[in-house]
């Protein structure tokens, strides 16, 4: 078996540009697994292997690579930065052991540093910070440490400074052995000088290796009560109260470099030896039940346990569905049988490959603690548990959120139709925040997804990947409908005909939930006037019917229906004569309790140079935008507001014409709000127009 303790399960995320793909590049450069570096903005990115990534110069999707570095085995995912990927993000960090949040020395913390900060607190990830691009103009490493403290609410211990900034960065003190790293002008990230630290630089090392050794003494009373005797820790033990910092996220070890001119990547590797956990030291995964509620059972990282994977993404390319999964117990080998605990089948794992980006080596087992893709899944999903068949368990699934925005999409010609239907089962497979529905009406496909530009690349990927010509609708704001009035209603549903009849009678209320509840039920019925047994019949009525809310058809939410009183008939009366009750009082209460329509409410986050600050807010007033705050950077202004979805179309076009191409924005998911009364009217006479037409 493999000695777990040498495994680092990492990965790397952080805002669009930061610089994640380029340091993955570097890794894996230094620890030998390729021999020529790719860079990003050439399209030559060795992770970045889609066709889209080439040409935008961005991370679509995480892509995972295997590589060793003083002997530890590193499983490292690259991550997307892009607001409309994140869901790559969460499911990576739903996976990993720890990670490397890689911040832009002269950006800071961004929009999208912020979102994978708070998904990689809310999976508990270990993470060393990395302060990159510190050659570029208006870098300050202690400005950014600074903004991760305030901003992020993240407590960093700095083990590095930088020797010169910007044109004059050349490498970095260590502070833990009081050692300057200084690289040459070659770009050869071997080409450096172990050397003494700078004499103008003295005073401050001392003082911020002062603070690092604080911080680390915290965790552990004899080497604080040894500290405050005035004998300072030795190396080891200094090491050792870092790693239980970081391991328990009391703090975050910070480093800084310049990944691109190669400076600084070799302290980041060998803190991922030093800092993050191998795979036993993490909290053991939750087994869950059938409801998603912990069994109080843990799925042990051990190898000889029995087996326990979780698949976290599916990627379909020219050999097939690759099913990248996370052992966290047990061992599995090439040609054995596993239990889908989801869907109560077996699969055959037909191949386990090791992913190096697109390309893979076969290997005939793996154990606890690997990431792995298999061949041969056919119906295993993102979130699904693969167990040991005669010891069944169930991991913690993922939760993914909804989309906000909708195209209809139609294939150019009908022979397209079929290949089309193919191409999108595969795609829902790879993301699941990616939707399909047929509208029943004018049988058009409509696709949803996180933002526009997400759904932008999967139509790219439709064309070229799957050959399927479509011809794309404009976008559509997925809007909901609530009731805003408590409405106490009466129906009586009797059928006569030939034989046994229906007959259901029901007292209801029906009332505005609570904000985020979606659909609640409960009866207080008292006596049997509706005998227990049809209560769910009637939950099931009203839950069925507010998929489809009474103004345009938009989904109702926020919805509580009381059940009060009945009556029954012991022959007439059964399940279906229930529900066909509670469907028909739907559609006879919802219009009296005022319905109101809902719009979806985004964070926006731009950032434009001071020059153009009044412009860009003065636009998103126009687009009913609220301004929450303002904050001067070293280059710019970073302005924070809410805006309805449907005011934020094609909004990068019109944001660089004002900022002359120098504008960036970032838009994620907020709130569903209240739509203003004359745009829902006119939203509502689309719609309804729109019916009419079909």
């Amino acid at each position: 078996m493999t000695d777990l303790t040498l495994y680092r399960n990492i990965g790397i995320f952080a805002h669009v540009d930061a610089g994640k793909t380029t340091t993955t590049e570097r890794f894996l450069k230094l620890t030998g697994k390729i021999h020529k570096i790719g860079e990003v903005h050439d399209g030559a990115a060795t992770t970045d292997f889609m066709d889209q990534e080439q040409e935008r110069g961005i991370t679509i999707q995480s892509a995972a690579t295997t590589c060793f570095w003083e002997d530890h085995r590193f499983n490292i995912i690259d991550t997307p930065g892009h607001v409309d990927f994140t869901i790559e993000v969460y499911r990576s960090l739903k996976v990993l052991d720890g990670g490397v949040g890689v911040f832009c020395g002269s950006g800071g913390v961004e929009p999208q540093s912020e979102t994978n900060w708070r998904y990689a607190n809310d999976s508990e990830v270990a993470r060393i910070i990395y302060v990159n691009k510190l050659d570029r103009t208006g870098a300050d490493f202690y400005r950014v440490v600074d903004q991760v403290e305030k901003v992020l609410g993240a407590r960093t211990v700095v083990m590095v400074l930088p020797i010169g900034t910007e044109d004059e960065f050349k490498g970095v003190v260590d502070l833990l052995t009081r050692k300057s790293w200084i690289w040459d002008d070659s770009g050869d990230p071997e080409k450096y000088t172990i050397g003494d630290v700078p004499e103008d630089m003295v005073e401050k090392v001392e003082e911020y290796r002062e603070k690092m050794i604080e911080s680390a003494v915290e965790m552990d009373d004899a080497a604080m009560e040894q500290y405050l005797d005035g004998v300072e820790p030795d190396m080891d033990t200094i090491k050792t109260c870092i790693r239980k910092g970081t391991r328990e996220l009391v703090f975050f070890p910070t480093f800084c470099g310049s990944a691109f001119k190669n400076k600084g990547v070799q302290l980041i590797l060998n803190a991922v030896i030093d800092y993050l956990p191998n795979p036993t030291e993490v909290k053991p995964q939750a087994e869950v039940d059938l409801e998603g509620v912990e069994t109080g059972e843990l799925a042990l990282v051990d190898a000889s346990g029995p087996f326990r994977a979780l698949a976290f993404k599916i990627m379909d390319d020219r050999y097939g569905a690759l099913t990248f999964i996370r052992i966290y117990s047990g061992t599995i080998k090439k040609g054995t049988t596993v239990l889908n605990s989801f869907t109560g089948k077996t699969e055959r794992i037909g191949r386990i490959v090791e992913m190096h980006a697109d390309s893979r080596n076969d290997v005939d087992v793996a154990q606890a603690g690997d990431i792995v893709a298999v061949l041969g899944m056919k119906n295993v999903q993102t979130g699904h548990t693969l167990c040991d068949e005669n010891n069944p368990a169930t991991l913690e699934p993922m939760i993914f959120p909804d989309p906000v925005i909708s195209i209809a999409i139609s294939p150019t010609d009908k022979a397209g139709s079929e290949k089309l239907g193919v191409a999108l089962g595969k795609m829902i497979q790879e993301d699941p925040s990616f939707r399909v529905e047929t509208d029943q009406e004018s049988g058009e496909t409509i696709i949803k997804g996180m933002g526009e530009l997400h759904l932008d690349i999967k139509v790219d990927i439709l064309k070229r990947t799957h050959g399927c010509e479509v011809t794309v609708g404009a976008p559509q704001v997925a809007y909901r409908e609530t009731i805003t009035e408590k409405t106490k209603d009466v129906y009586t549903h009797k059928k006569q005909t030939g034989g046994a009849g229906q007959f259901a009678k029901i007292d209801y209320i029906i009332e505005p939930g609570e904000v985020g509840t979606g659909f609640e039920f409960i009866s207080k019925v008292t006596g049997g006037n509706v005998p227990r047994e049809f209560w769910p019949a009637v939950q099931k009525g009203f839950e069925g019917s507010i998929v489809e809310g009474v103004l345009a058809g938009f989904p109702m939410q926020d919805v509580k229906v009381t059940l009060m009183d009945g009556a029954y008939h012991a022959v007439d009366s059964s399940a279906v004569a229930f529900e066909t009750a509670a469907r028909a009082a739907y559609r006879q209460t919802m219009p009296k309790a005022s319905p109101q329509l809902l719009e979806p409410i985004m964070n926006i986050d731009v950032f434009t140079p001071e020059d153009h600050v009044g412009d860009v807010i003065g636009d998103l007033n126009r687009r009913r935008g609220m301004i929450k705050a303002q904050e001067a950077q070293v280059s710019g202004v970073r302005i924070k507001s809410e805006a309805p979805l449907s005011e934020m179309f094609g909004y990068i076009g019109d944001l660089r014409t004002m900022t002359s191409g120098r504008g960036q924005f970032s838009m994620e998911f907020s709130h569903y709000s209240s739509c203003p009364k004359n745009i829902a009217e006119d939203v509502i006479k689309d719609v309804r127009e729109l019916k009419a037409a079909k």
